[in-house]
């Protein structure tokens, strides 16, 4: 009589073959879904949040200039030691 191989040592390299390529599919999968919601993320920002937050933001940056601009002038005219 010839010995009988176990299953588990005849299918073991074909059974990690097909759970490796199973994992590259998934992995492919959701790498593919991840960007269809990434694009879906970026346009829906890009068409309603974004136009309602550039004015705030535009405010912003116009607040922070004109209060740099006052903060230098003041700097620019103070002299303690004035010399007349």
């Amino acid at each position: 009589q010839t010995p009988v191989p176990a299953v588990e040592e005849s299918d073991s390299p074909g059974i990690l073959q097909r759970l490796a390529e199973r994992a590259r599919h998934a992995k492919a999968k959701a790498e593919e879904l991840g960007g269809v919601v990434l694009g879906f993320a970026a346009a829906y920002y890009e068409d309603h949040v974004q136009p309602v937050t550039d004015p705030y933001f535009e405010w912003a940056a116009s607040t922070r200039s004109s209060f740099w601009e006052r903060v230098q002038k003041t700097v620019d005219n103070y002299t303690p030691f004035k010399s007349d």
